[in-house]
């Protein structure tokens, strides 16, 4: 065991005891690895030094003990990689008369039973280009129906249905101009009322596959719709919108507006919960957005996060009335987001 100043720190060293927080927290548990977010979190924490494990030669077959583990891909990212591959071909080849939905069905099983290992609020793909956004977006968006359903307490029979649902929402824009779907800039009217097109084509597409769920066709031409008839292509209100359409269409704004895009950078996942628990009154289903807002905000108390501001601090308090606006610990200070409504949560540090 060493100890060496933080500011002489280089990544991959092995913490070899817990590092705490001015307040007694746990910043980081023993046996860490250490990273350059570390590096930055410890400085921004103002702690002076810590142990390290002192180097020592590696057992003869270690290295490529090592090796192999670093390389390793956890089983969800193994199985996402895989859906993402599947729905790219679905969506070059959809409009066949052989729709896969049993394969699509299966490889999307195979995702969801790594669920646990999948956080609505931090969870980004490994590999992420702004070409394959479709794609990603619609996986996010079924595993984000998926955990929204399961915690609204849907029945079980509904919850695949539902995943399906949000991974083939979007699938009427493979028929969509991609000189559209890509365009960096501010679409003309002419453009948008094309890519409004997309919710009557997705459902074109599936109407006559007999394996799929009558409410995942529907979720193809609704979840553009909104409870105040504001939406379209039809314009129906509240009770006409299926429900799985209702849970899409959530997990749809959130992820849209929480991830990079040709036309707009991403928002912060906090800032995005505030405008759907504000602006979207009247217009989302309410019981499901306070489910959403309530179950994706239940962070433990001693979690990272960074300010607007850019500092980094812990949450040490969670009002259940204001979830997005917890009390945050920088540097011994308290900082109440309920009152500061000048900051917010701009990131959650995954350590």
């Amino acid at each position: 065991m060493a100890i060496i100043s933080v500011s002489q720190l280089k990544t991959g060293e092995k913490m070899s005891d817990n590092v705490l927080t001015k307040i007694g927290n746990t910043l980081f548990t023993k046996g860490k690895i250490v990273t350059e977010k570390d590096i930055e979190i410890l400085k921004a924490f103002l702690i002076p030094s810590i142990s390290i494990e002192s180097k020592t030669e590696p057992e003869e077959g270690n290295n490529l003990v090592a090796e192999e583990v670093n390389n390793s891909i956890p089983p969800f990212y193994e199985q996402y990689d895989k859906l993402l591959v599947l729905l790219k071909r679905v969506f070059t080849s959809v409009g066949g008369q052989n729709f896969p939905i049993l394969e699509v069905r299966t490889q999307l099983e195979a995702v969801l039973q790594h669920i646990d290992q999948y956080q609505v609020l931090t969870f980004s793909p490994k590999s992420f280009q702004l070409n394959d956004y479709l794609f990603h977006n619609s996986i996010m968006v079924s595993l984000t129906s998926y955990c929204l359903a399961r915690w609204h307490g849907l029945a079980s029979k509904d919850l695949m249905p539902v995943a399906i649902s949000g991974l083939l929402h979007d699938i009427g824009n493979a028929k969509i101009d991609s000189g559209i779907l890509f365009k960096s800039n501010k679409l003309t009217t002419t453009e948008l009322e094309e890519m409004k097109q997309h919710t009557s084509i997705g459902y074109n597409l599936m109407k006559n596959v007999a394996a799929i769920n009558e409410g995942v066709k529907l979720t193809a031409i609704q979840h553009h719709e909104r409870e105040d008839g504001s939406g379209y292509p039809l314009g129906i209100k509240g009770d006409k919108i299926h429900l799985y359409s209702k849970i899409v269409m959530i997990s749809d704004i959130f992820h849209a507006m929480t991830s990079d895009r040709f036309h707009k950078k991403a928002a912060s996942p906090y800032l995005v919960l505030d405008q759907l628990f504000t602006e979207s009154f009247g217009k989302l289903d309410p019981a499901l957005v306070q489910t959403f807002i309530q179950k994706v905000t239940q962070f433990h108390n001693g979690v990272l996060v960074k300010l607007s501001d850019q500092r980094i601090g812990e949450i040490v308090f969670s009002d259940r009335a204001n979830p997005t606006r917890p009390w945050v610990n920088v540097n011994g200070q308290i900082i109440n987001l309920t009152t500061e409504r000048s900051l917010y949560i701009q990131d959650v540090i995954q350590k």
